[in-house]
């Protein structure tokens, strides 16, 4: 408590004013990634019974929103969130891939339910046995079918990996015409 009281001391008049006037200071990094966090646009994905559980935690009791997640996109092009939700065949691997790829960098995987995370119940040959075999997963959310709370949580998860990413120049600056044809 000293100390803080010390700090507030050596403030001076100057440095109240432009704090009071709403001066804010940070790194474009930070800044960047606060962005991001807060503004996830997942992509309708929901292939079983995970999917009435995504589907409830836009609603109104759980309120999505509150994370900035609440605009569940139709289209890939539109969305930086894949939540991949309930079991995913071997025929629908790569229209999942496929949807994967339109999506435009930075983009993030969750894999909710333990069909989309190992197989789940369904260790047979036309079942994917777990998700991270055709994308990479960046949060596992538990459960069969898990609450719409287990979802939040990992969509907070996952906002705690973003704050601690480091996004390269590339990320921060991007001109698409001056991409190289690979």
């Amino acid at each position: 408590m000293a100390e803080l009281q010390q700090l507030d001391r050596e403030v001076t008049q100057e440095e109240r004013e432009e704090l009071e006037q709403g001066l804010l200071l940070t790194t474009l990094e930070k800044m960047v990634n606060w962005a991001r966090r807060s503004s996830l646009w997942p992509v309708t994905f929901g292939l079983a019974c995970c999917a009435i559980e995504m589907m409830a935690t836009g609603a109104s009791r759980f309120d999505l929103a509150r994370f900035g997640a609440e605009v569940f996109r139709a289209s890939p092009r539109q969305a930086d969130l894949m939540i991949v939700a309930g079991r995913v065949s071997r025929k629908m691997a790569p229209v999942l891939r496929q949807i994967y790829d339109q999506m435009p960098e930075p983009k993030w995987v969750i894999a909710m339910g333990a069909c989309a995370s190992c197989g789940g119940i369904f260790n047979n040959y036309a079942i994917v046995q777990g998700v991270d075999e055709i994308v990479p997963v960046d949060v596992y959310v538990p459960g069969c079918p898990p609450r719409p709370e287990q979802l939040i949580h990992g969509i907070m998860k996952l906002q705690e990996k973003i704050t601690r990413e480091h996004p390269s120049r590339q990320g921060l600056i991007h001109l698409p015409w001056l991409r190289r044809k690979r």
